[in-house]
């Protein structure tokens, strides 16, 4: 529960400043232009019967703004007078039109009304990398020197356990992660270092991005050892008695060669749980055959015993330490797990720790936001496949991408990740977000026709159904996870 908390308030923290920046964006530049703003909202305050929907109100004397939060977190919005936006209010429309009001100023200014909220957005994305950057550095553990683990569609492309990824069409690989899918998905040419010599493997140059990342196992992934690290107190293998330097060799049978192999078959496990119906079934797919090299302390009861004047003796024990094979049936936790840990990267290679001074760090900052929105925006192809719309994620998905802990890195780097997502959807040509407006701005500018006001309300009813559709196919899916559809 406090794990779900956590990630809870992380995820609500980050979205309300992402949401009252966006939205400061198109109030500033309505300011600046002389534009009336009417309301200015965290969520929507959606009515229900009576009541107004507003959980916190209030308007400043002397002010033409209401301030307030609303009960329906899905975002907020900033009422611009003389606009048709998702409050739909044709009315006003209807009256006379005033000078304060948005559709009496020229297109660029509506123009640049429209675009505060994405400029912000993203300005507001590359300000917290660069200040990420500044504050923590960059740390990462070069692909050069690590060995990998492929599969078996990789190994038909000529990849072997082992392989040292160098290179692909001529370009370094950095480090692991998605600009390395990316690369390989799209290489022609990969450079690797197999047993000390340096090789070169031809790939189609057009891999299924998705497919590569959904498959289980993943194409690649680092090569860890299958050494234990460290054993949980009161985990079932606390319980067996592994320790630390065990080697887990085989899980009922099934040959382990490393720990990625381990969670594979724990993986096998998972699908055999999906099918078990009673607590018995649980039981017995829970219950494994793990053989693992270590130790065995056995304790030896000494054949002969020193007598004492009455006659009596005490036997003597001693305890005896043998290396060696076994195999113990070990039950696992409800969720699969075993309670051990693997060694980690960092332990295995040294990781690179680039530190960036002040001004240096807004070069770098742009450099990889940019990145990161090159790399998502290269990505949504996959949306419009049967298996990217699988891969949607509604605001469970989004919850779960925060750490389980309270961690200000990785908070911050989440919270510039959703502000950069938060710029392109929105500057999306869909009618009821701003790029829909842009959208039909632009035309305006170029033709020197508005759209009729009966257009854009019908307009408006599109996008947002569009946006509520898509957004009920994201949720969805979360739920389907969850229940374990998915």
């Amino acid at each position: 529960m406090d794990i779900i908390l956590i990630k809870v308030l992380q995820f609500v923290l980050a979205i309300s400043l992402l949401v009252l920046l966006h939205e400061g964006g198109h109030f500033f530049f309505s300011k600046l232009f002389g534009v009336r703003v009417e309301k200015f909202y965290l969520f929507f305050d959606l009515g229900i019967g009576k009541w107004s929907g507003k959980l916190l109100s209030h308007k400043p004397k002397n002010s033409d703004t209401e301030y307030g939060v609303g009960w329906l977190p899905l975002g907020g919005y900033c009422k611009i007078a003389g606009m048709i936006d998702e409050s739909f209010d044709t009315e006003q429309m209807k009256q006379p039109e005033q000078p304060w009001e948005f559709r009496s100023k020229p297109s660029w200014q509506r123009l640049l009304i429209m675009i505060g909220g994405v400029l912000v957005n993203f300005l507001l994305a590359l300000f917290i990398y660069s200040m990420i950057l500044f504050t923590w550095g960059e740390s990462y553990v070069p692909v050069g020197e690590m060995t990998m683990k492929f599969n078996d569609e990789a190994k038909e492309l000529g990849f072997n356990d082992g392989d040292i990824l160098v290179a692909a069409d001529g370009k370094l690989f950095r480090e692991f992660g998605a600009d390395l899918y990316r690369q390989l998905s799209e290489a022609h040419d990969v450079e690797i270092v197999r047993n000390g010599q340096h090789e070169h493997l031809s790939l189609p140059g057009e891999l299924n991005l998705l497919g590569m990342l959904k498959s289980d196992p993943q194409f690649v992934r680092p090569l860890l050892p299958n050494r234990i690290d460290s054993v949980l107190p009161g985990s079932p293998a606390d319980q067996a008695g592994l320790e630390s330097g065990y080697k887990i060799l085989a899980i009922n049978g099934h040959e382990v060669d490393s720990h990625n192999t381990f969670l594979y078959e724990l993986g096998r496990l998972q699908d055999q749980m999906t099918a078990a119906q009673t607590h018995d079934d649980s039981l017995k797919v829970r219950t494994v055959m793990l053989t693992y090299y270590g130790w065995q302390r056995d304790t030896l009861v000494n054949d002969a015993a020193t007598a004492n004047a009455d006659s009596t003796f005490m036997p003597m024990a001693t305890i005896q330490s043998r290396m060696g094979t076994f195999t113990k049936q070990i039950v696992l936790t409800e969720d699969l797990k075993l309670g051990i840990m693997p060694v980690m990267l960092t332990d295995l290679y040294k990781p690179v720790t680039i530190k960036y001074g002040f001004f240096e760090s807004f070069p770098a900052g742009i450099a990889y936001g940019w990145n990161v929105l090159s790399g998502y925006v290269s990505d949504l192809k996959y949306v419009f496949t049967s298996e990217g719309a699988k891969s949607l994620g509604g605001f469970g998905t989004i919850g779960n991408l925060f750490p389980p802990v309270w961690d200000w890195h990785m908070f911050w780097l989440m919270t510039a990740f959703l502000s950069i997502i938060l710029a392109f959807m929105n500057i999306l040509p869909i009618p009821a977000l701003d790029g829909g407006h842009v959208l039909f701005l632009v035309y305006e500018m170029i033709t020197g026709r508005k759209p009729s006001d009966t257009f854009m309300v019908r307009a408006e009813y599109v996008g947002f159904g569009i946006v509520i559709l898509l957004m009920v196919v994201a949720n969805l899916n979360d739920i389907l996870r969850w229940l374990g559809y998915m």
